[in-house]
C-alpha cells in the first residue's frame, strides 16, 4: 500500500465504532506474532495531561540517549503524529507497509468469525509492530479511551503505570461517576508494577489506591514537599520542587500553563521510579534537557502575533478549568476573542462557564468531523451566556471573523475540540491538515 492507500483503509475503520474490550486486539497481536510482548512500556492513562505527560517522559529519556517511542491521539495535522520516535513520525513509507500486513492479518481474522477491529485497535497493534521492528528502547503508551478495556492495555507487564488526573468524560463508555471513571482508568495497573499518580480528587484517588493495594502494586503518590514557581510565561515556567526526596532546582519546562508544573512532577515521578527499578540512570542535566526541549503541539500553542492566536486543546470540563486559569495569568488584562468548536458528546455547559467570565467575544464554529455539534445549535447555547457572539460554520471563516473584531493588542483562543486545532493550524502556518477519527 501506499501512504493515501494507507490512510483511506485505516479512516475506513471508523465505521466499526468504538468497542471497548480486548478479544480483538489480542487475536490480531497474536497473527503479528505479538510485538507488544518484546517492548518495554511505560503505560499512562488519565483524563487531562496525558498526552504533555507522556511527551515530558519522552523528551528526557531522549535526552539521555535512549530510542523512544511516543504513541498518541488523536493528532493535530497529520495522522503520523500518533506514531513517533524521539521528534520523527512514522514515515509515509513505513505506514503504507505495516498496513498492508495488518490488513492481511485482518482477513484472516474475519475468515475466523472474528468481527472487524475498530481504527483505534488497527493503529495500535500498527504502532506496536513498528516499535517492534524499530527495536526501540522504551515505548511510551498513551491509553485511548478509559483504561481497562482500551486496546492499549493488551500490554500485560509495564515497566510502570502513570495515572494523571481523573475527571468527567466519555461518560457514556466509562460511567456516570467519578468513581465509575476512576475504576475504568484503574484498570491498567498490573499486579507488582509500580503506579505513580497525583493531583487526584478524594474518590478518584481512594479507588486508584484501593485497587493498588488489592494487587500488590507499589503505589506512589506524587505529593511535592515543596514547592516554588518562580516565572511562568507563554514560553514555559521555571519553578524549584523536592520531589520524593530530591530537589530540583530552577527547572525549566517549556510548556505554558500552570497545570503544566503539576504534568511534570509526576514525569518526574516516573523518571524517578525507572532509576529505582534499575531500568535508566539520568544525570540531573539531561533531566534539565529534556523538559527544557520538550514540544507538545496544540496545547497553549501561539501560533501568529499580533494580534496573538493561541490553540488548546482543553474539551473537557477539568481541561478548560485549567486553561482558564492559564489564561487569567498568561493573558492578564487582554481582549480576547475565543473560538469555539466542539463535539456533540461534551458537557459544554461545564466549559462554558469555566471560560466565559474572561472571555470578550466569541466565534463559535464547528469543526470537521462526522460527530461535531452543529454551530448554530452550539451558538443558541452561548448565547444564553454571553452577548457578543458569532456564528460561523466554516473553520476558515470563523477565523477570518476572529481576526477581523479582535484588536491588535489583544489574543485569540481557539479551543473546544482538538479536531479543529489542525485545520486553524494550517491556516496558519501553512502545513498539512488531516482529520482523525479516533476517540477525543
Amino acid at each position: 500500500m501506499n501512504y493515501q492507500e494507507a490512510l483511506t483503509y485505516i479512516h475506513g475503520t471508523y465505521k466499526f465504532g468504538s468497542k471497548l474490550g480486548l478479544t480483538n486486539i489480542r487475536r490480531l497481536l497474536k497473527l503479528l506474532d505479538h510485538p507488544e510482548k518484546t517492548l518495554k512500556v511505560i503505560h499512562v492513562a488519565g483524563t487531562n495531561g496525558k498526552g504533555s505527560t507522556c511527551s515530558m517522559i519522552q523528551s528526557v529519556l531522549t535526552a539521555a540517549g535512549f530510542r523512544v517511542g511516543l504513541y498518541t491521539s488523536p493528532y493535530i495535522q497529520r495522522f503520523n503524529e500518533r506514531i513517533r520516535i524521539g521528534e520523527s513520525n512514522i514515515p509515509d513509507e513505513e505506514l503504507g507497509k505495516l498496513t498492508a500486513k495488518i490488513k492481511h492479518c485482518i482477513d484472516i481474522m474475519l475468515e475466523e468469525g472474528y468481527q472487524h477491529p475498530t481504527e483505534f485497535e488497527v493503529v495500535t497493534a500498527m504502532a506496536l509492530l513498528y516499535y517492534q521492528q524499530q527495536q526501540v528502547d522504551y515505548v511510551i503508551l498513551e491509553v485511548g479511551l478509559g483504561g481497562r478495556l482500551d486496546a492499549t492495555n493488551v500490554i500485560e507487564k509495564p515497566l510502570l503505570c502513570v495515572i494523571t488526573p481523573i475527571d468527567y468524560d466519555h461518560m457514556a463508555y466509562l460511567g456516570n461517576t467519578l468513581e465509575a471513571i476512576a475504576g475504568e482508568k484503574a484498570g491498567i495497573i498490573k499486579n507488582g508494577i509500580p503506579i505513580v499518580t497525583g493531583f487526584q480528587q478524594q474518590i478518584a484517588y481512594q479507588v486508584l489506591k484501593e485497587k493498588a493495594a488489592s494487587i500488590q502494586a507499589p503505589f506512589v503518590h506524587v505529593i511535592p514537599e515543596s514547592l516554588t514557581i518562580h516565572d511562568t510565561t507563554l514560553q514555559g515556567q521555571t519553578f524549584t520542587v523536592l520531589l520524593r526526596g530530591r530537589h530540583y532546582e530552577s527547572l525549566t519546562v517549556s510548556l505554558p500553563g500552570p497545570h503544566q508544573v503539576e504534568n511534570c512532577m509526576l514525569a518526574l515521578a516516573a523518571i524517578q521510579m525507572l532509576e529505582e527499578l534499575g531500568y535508566v540512570t539520568i544525570e540531573e542535566n539531561l533531566v534539565r534537557k529534556g523538559l527544557e526541549q520538550v514540544r507538545w503541539m496544540g496545547r497553549l500553542e501561539i501560533i501568529h502575533e499580533k494580534p496573538l492566536v493561541i490553540i488548546d486543546g482543553a474539551h473537557n470540563i477539568q481541561g478548560a478549568r485549567s486553561l482558564s486559569k492559564s489564561i487569567a495569568l498568561l493573558l492578564k488584562g487582554a481582549s480576547i476573542t475565543w473560538v469555539i468548536g466542539v463535539l456533540e458528546d461534551k458537557e459544554i455547559e461545564g466549559v462554558l462557564d469555566a471560560l466565559l467570565p474572561q472571555i470578550h467575544r466569541v466565534v463559535v464554529t464547528q469543526p470537521d468531523y462526522h460527530r461535531a455539534l452543529k454551530a448554530e445549535d452550539l451558538g443558541k447555547i452561548v448565547r444564553d451566556k454571553h452577548s457578543h457572539v458569532w456564528v460561523e460554520p466554516v473553520i476558515r471563516e470563523a477565523i477570518d471573523r476572529a481576526l477581523e473584531i479582535t484588536p491588535e493588542s489583544g489574543a485569540v483562543l481557539c479551543a473546544g475540540s482538538l479536531y479543529m486545532l489542525g485545520q486553524i493550524r494550517s491556516i496558519f502556518l501553512g502545513e498539512e491538515a488531516g482529520d482523525d477519527l479516533s476517540v477525543e
